[in-house]
């Protein structure tokens, strides 16, 4: 009996027929900054267990430039996303907790390429981790897959990665709603994929 063989990954088209993703609404994405919000964040982070996680990086255009990133880190709950700006003062406490918690799992796509940068720039180990992308892999994809396809393949729904967002200034002292709203997505919906591969 000969192996089956690999899913294909949906197409742009197949995938632009699908519903939207329903991100949450801004008036649940948090910006950290104070030692209030800092132990709010907290509290529903070590409730939820599995929480979202991605970073975000200001990007390099010249080749062989230096990577200075993560310049934002985000969690997310199935209700809240909170973003943190790597820069601010009086984070590295809650950082420190957060990222190296055993008790807190960290969900997320691509973690391989995280780690690295959060050792360089915060002296940080990721504690108990999973890669959500190897699990969607495991569904018969040949390669591992990007959380666009995940969350068409698992979700059923369009998620919109903007580029313009992608390659914005993650270093900038003020982000944009733009990328508040694209952090908080990304958190978000690896959260989603790791909930419904964990129960379906």
């Amino acid at each position: 009996m000969r192996n089956p063989s690999p899913l294909q990954r949906p197409t742009s088209e197949q995938i632009a027929a699908l519903p939207a993703y329903d991100a949450l609404p801004a008036s649940r994405i948090h910006v950290l900054k104070t030692g209030e919000q800092l132990q709010f964040a907290e509290a529903a982070l070590r409730q939820a267990g599995h929480v979202g996680f991605d970073t975000e990086s200001k990007p390099t255009f010249v080749a062989g430039a230096a990577q200075t990133g993560p310049e934002v880190i985000q969690f997310a709950t199935l209700t809240d996303a909170f973003i943190v700006q790597t820069a601010t003062p009086g984070v590295g406490d809650f950082l420190q907790a957060m990222i190296e918690s055993d008790v807190v799992v960290k969900v997320g796509f691509g973690l391989a390429s995280d780690r690295p940068q959060i050792q360089r720039k915060l002296g940080l180990r990721l504690g108990q981790s999973i890669d959500v992308s190897q699990m969607v892999k495991r569904l018969g994809f040949k390669d591992a897959v990007g959380l666009k396809v995940a969350v068409a393949v698992v979700l059923g729904r369009r998620f919109a990665k903007s580029k313009k967002a992608t390659t914005s200034n993650w270093a900038n002292r003020t982000l944009t709603p733009q990328q508040l709203q694209y952090a908080a997505n990304d958190a978000h919906a690896s959260l989603l994929v790791y909930k419904a591969l964990s129960e379906g």
